[in-house]
């Protein structure tokens, strides 16, 4: 549903991507009623990209995210969002940083930005056209059948949305 974009100069291991990928995953699905299996994230090494900040080249890192908007989704939503991606990003590469209101001493470990934009319109994941947002649960609810379908024919990523949603209380029916 939503697709993660973390452009980043830092150094990052596969500990700390895994760490990023995870923290989003879990910020993104608790903040709003996404399913974790909907949350997509892509990191890519912007070193070799040429960024221009103010006119001048600048190479940092930053996140984009693409989302749905939807009424149910306030601009407060949205801001607390970025802020918990900002204390996630201090917490996993600048752990020694904790004062996000400036940035770290070392400059390639500094989160210049983070951008969310409400674009999506459609999209089609594993089979399933996603619903508008706030729409997740009554969605998730008549597809159900599908997933535990697909759980059973022994696909790994749907027996673990199926254990997810019949654990949280906000798809019990």
């Amino acid at each position: 549903m939503p697709l993660y974009e973390v452009e980043h100069i830092a150094p990052l291991t596969r500990s700390q991507k895994d760490e990023l990928a995870a923290a989003i995953t879990d910020i993104h699905s608790k903040k709003f009623t996404t399913p974790r299996l909907f949350v997509n994230i892509k990191f890519t090494d912007a070193w070799k990209q040429d960024t221009y900040v103010a006119g001048n080249a600048r190479p940092n890192n930053r996140i984009r995210a693409q989302v749905r908007r939807g009424p149910t989704r306030t601009q407060d939503d949205f801001n607390a969002l970025a802020a918990d991606l900002v204390a996630a990003w201090a917490r996993i590469v600048h752990p020694l940083h904790r004062d996000t209101s400036r940035p770290p001493l070392e400059p390639e470990l500094e989160l210049r930005g983070v951008w969310i934009t409400g674009e999506i319109i459609s999209s089609w994941e594993t089979g399933f056209f996603v619903p508008p947002a706030g729409k997740d649960v009554e969605w998730a609810r008549e597809n159900m059948a599908a997933f535990k379908k697909r759980a059973a024919d022994g696909e790994q990523e749907f027996k673990d949305l199926v254990r997810e949603l019949e654990s949280r209380p906000e798809f019990q029916v």
